[in-house]
Parts: structure tokens; C-alpha cells; sequence
């Protein structure tokens, strides 16, 4: 199958799917956008949202979590993976907002970068969804899918980003980011998934690419069962 082929049935399978993704953290605004983002690195949505209502009842605005001490935001979100890091994260990012921003969180890629916190992931998520610009976020699961799809051979989620950025016209990144995280976590798993019954992963994967992860499920399986034999 040509690229442009894959890449047209890709987005029509997709938008089938889902039609209009939705952002699955909490947030009201691009400063809680920002920070649910942040506080979602290593750790799922699911728990992120379970944290941010208490974290942002207590400070809904850069200048009220600028003034809460470290270890109050630690408190706060101290069921997320990475408490520590991210709760000196968020009052420098917010303590910067308010000091060189106006309290206002930047609509620029640099800008953002500068920020205590934030990589080109969160950048990209907080461009595309807080503003509309066009950007490419790529996560894990997107990461993933890349590869699988035959999309990326990216070591690394930039290389990846750049492969998407070149073959998925402009215009569609914004939703489709979204949309293949959503496919990603509902359809394409990681491990023990069976690429040649999957919605697009039958017919945009290789034979080789399909024989390969069955080749590896089959590996963890039985490294599971050894490890349970050992354990009785």
C-alpha cells in the first residue's frame, strides 16, 4: 500500500472512531491545561484527574500556586508519580508565568519550553489544544502506532513527530494527536496485542512487523509462566 494511501485510510478510520476526541484531562483554561500536562508525565489521566480539582481549588491561578510552599503542591499531588519533581516544577512554572508573562501562559514554543516543566510534548499539547495552533504531541501510545503502522522508524518521539508532521496533512494534527491516543489505549496495546485483528494495525502493518510482535508477546508470556512456576 502507498503512504498516501495508508495515511488517507488512517484518518478516515480514525475520524469513523472518533469523531470529535476530546481532551481527557481536566482543565478550564490554558494555565490548568498546562499544568494537568505536566502532572501527567509516567502516570495515567485517570489519576491526574483525581488530583487536579484539590490542587486547583487551592491555587486556580499562577499567582496563587506561585505563593503555595513546595511542599503544600506536594501535599496536593502527592498520589502522582514523580510528587517531588513536578511540585518544584509547578511553582517555578508558575512563580515565571506571573514574573515574565502577566500571569498569562505563553502562545509561543519557545516560550513554553522556557517554562520549569515543560518539554516539547507538553508544549505541543497546550499550543494545539489551549490554541488552536497546529502541533504535533507525540506520547507513548502515539509513538507506538507510528512504528507499528509503518509511519516512523523514530528511536524517539521527536523522529517520530517529524515522520507524522511530514505524511498527516497540517490541519489534521490537532485531532488526530488525540485520536490515535484514544486508538492507542482502546485498540492497540503495548503488550499481548494481536496486530492481524486490530482495525488498522491488519492492514497498515507489515507481515514482518506482525510476525515480529507475535514473536515477542510469545517471549513475555513465557517469561511470565517461568516466574510463576518459580513462585510455587
Amino acid at each position: 500500500m502507498k503512504r498516501s494511501e495508508k495515511v488517507s485510510r488512517v484518518l478516515s478510520t480514525l475520524h469513523a472512531l472518533y469523531p470529535e476526541p476530546q481532551v481527557p484531562l481536566l482543565h478550564t483554561n490554558p494555565f490548568t491545561l498546562l499544568v494537568a500536562v505536566v502532572l501527567s508525565a509516567q502516570t495515567t489521566d485517570k489519576k491526574v484527574n483525581q488530583v487536579t480539582p484539590q490542587l486547583f481549588a487551592a491555587a486556580p491561578t499562577p499567582e496563587a500556586l506561585s505563593m503555595l510552599p513546595v511542599s503544600m503542591i506536594r501535599s496536593l499531588i502527592r498520589e502522582i508519580g514523580l510528587a517531588p519533581q513536578k511540585a518544584k516544577a509547578l511553582q517555578g512554572l508558575s512563580k515565571q508565568l506571573v514574573e515574565q508573562h502577566g500571569s498569562r501562559v505563553p502562545d509561543s514554543f519557545e516560550a513554553l519550553l522556557s517554562l520549569p516543566g515543560v518539554g516539547r510534548k507538553t508544549a505541543n499539547v497546550v499550543l494545539s489544544q489551549a490554541f488552536g495552533q497546529p502541533a504535533f504531541a507525540v506520547d507513548t501510545h502515539i509513538h507506538r502506532l507510528a512504528a507499528r503502522w509503518g509511519l516512523s522508524r523514530g528511536k524517539t518521539a521527536d523522529h517520530t513527530e517529524a515522520d507524522l508532521t511530514r505524511w498527516f496533512p497540517r490541519e489534521s494534527w490537532n485531532r488526530l494527536h488525540l485520536q490515535m491516543i484514544y486508538f492507542g489505549r482502546e485498540h492497540c496495546p503495548a503488550l499481548y496485542h494481536e496486530l492481524a485483528s486490530c482495525p488498522i494495525c491488519a492492514w497498515a502493518a507489515s507481515r514482518q512487523r506482525v510476525l515480529e510482535e507475535r514473536r515477542a508477546n510469545d517471549i513475555v508470556r513465557r517469561r511470565g509462566r517461568t516466574r510463576a512456576a518459580r513462585v510455587r
